[in-house]
């Protein structure tokens, strides 16, 4: 495994590009990838991920609204996402990150932002389907339940905003991009909440 001194600088530099991350923090993550710049990614993400989750309980009040309309007038949204810094709010990553969500919301049409936000009825109406579906396909009692909970997760990654694939990367959740940005600005990140106008929509 190669050790700090190892890892050359430029590489160092180049982590650093990709992830916003401190130059120590590349420099350890870089040790412990043994040198592999990917693996170094990874290693800083899921840090930033990690980080991001304790800054959870902190307040989050400053942001920026993005917005996007459809070429042809046909579809048009506006996203919240917050931060706790005007600095921050006022950066292009962040200014980008809430105008790719916007793409993203006009593409996928989700229902809520949140799991805990989709309304109780829509739940469980979904639940009710998938366990009749269930039952029509004469599953083992046993393992009914399970089934049905799959069916449910890929529910809420098709119409949860957070837990969707990212339109433009769908290596990454909607939610891992808002941790991703969390972990590079060091504040807490998160949607708050969006509005989708479709022509001639409810």
């Amino acid at each position: 495994m190669a050790t700090v001194k190892e890892i050359p600088a430029k590489l160092v530099a180049e982590l650093r590009a990709r992830t916003g991350a401190g130059m120590m923090d590349c420099k350890k993550a870089l040790e412990e990838a043994g040198g592999d710049l990917e693996k170094g990614v990874d290693i800083l993400r899921k840090k930033g991920a990690a980080k991001a989750d304790k800054r959870a309980g902190r307040e989050a009040s400053e942001g920026w609204i993005g917005s996007y309309i459809h070429f042809d007038g046909s579809v048009g949204v506006l996203v919240e996402v917050n931060c706790e810094t005007d600095f921050v709010a006022r950066t292009d990553d962040f200014q980008a990150l809430a105008k790719d969500i916007a793409v993203h919301v006009a593409a996928t049409s989700p229902l809520a932002v949140r799991i805990e936000d989709l309304p109780p009825d829509v739940v469980e109406r979904e639940r009710k389907v998938y366990e009749s579906q269930v039952a029509e396909q004469k599953k083992p009692e046993n393992i009914r339940a399970k089934i049905v909970d799959g069916m449910m997760r890929k529910f809420y990654e098709e119409r949860v905003l957070l837990e969707q694939k990212f339109v433009k990367d769908d290596k990454r959740t909607v939610g891992e991009l808002v941790k991703e940005l969390s972990g590079k600005t060091g504040e807490k990140v998160e949607v708050r909440r969006f509005v989708r106008f479709e022509l001639g929509g409810n």
